[in-house]
């Protein structure tokens, strides 16, 4: 099954729009905002520079980072009582419910990024492995499939021989 493509720039233009509808009423602190338009931000650096790995990584790290402290200023700062005093009420709803649909679109939007940073040339594999495997802790390492031992010489440099000494015979003996 092949991940469908999706552009970066719907992925920053919708979580652009939802965060601002977000931020329609001041319920949430300003940290709120200044996170998410950051992140946004750099969404905007991966689009502009297409060829950047760091760009993308940098951008879905901030995705991951923002999907958390959104989860903290949601629980530390959503009001008791439905309603903000001098805001009308659907208003107050419409901003709470854009903003929580911003948060649980960044998972999907995270999936999609790393699969961008993976087309970009990313070598980073994230292993979260099994619990009698791995102690339940998240491990990454890079992909070195495509490296070549320094031990292993290909056959053109064997073919050059510089030396010009025979495959089979021993190196002659050195007079110190």
């Amino acid at each position: 099954m092949e991940i469908p493509p999706i552009n970066l720039k719907a992925i920053v233009l919708v979580h652009w729009l939802l965060t601002v509808w977000g931020c329609l009423v001041q319920w949430m602190p300003i940290s709120f905002s200044w996170s998410n338009f950051s992140i946004l931000a750099v969404g905007l650096w991966a689009i502009a520079q297409r060829d950047s790995i760091d760009a993308v990584l940098m951008f879905l790290i901030g995705m991951v980072v923002t999907i958390l402290t959104d989860i903290i200023h949601f629980g530390v700062y959503y009001p008791i009582f439905d309603t903000v005093p001098g805001v009308r009420t659907d208003v107050f709803r419409f901003s709470t419910g854009m903003a929580i649909l911003n948060l649980l679109l960044k998972p999907v939007s995270c999936f999609f990024v790393y699969q961008m940073y993976r087309e970009r040339g990313g070598e980073y594999n994230v292993n979260f492995g099994f619990w009698p495997f791995s102690a339940g802790f998240p491990s990454v390492s890079r992909n070195r499939e495509a490296y070549q031992s320094i031990d292993q010489q290909d056959e053109s440099s064997n073919q050059a021989n510089p030396f010009n000494q025979a495959q089979d015979s021993k190196p002659a003996v050195r007079a110190y």
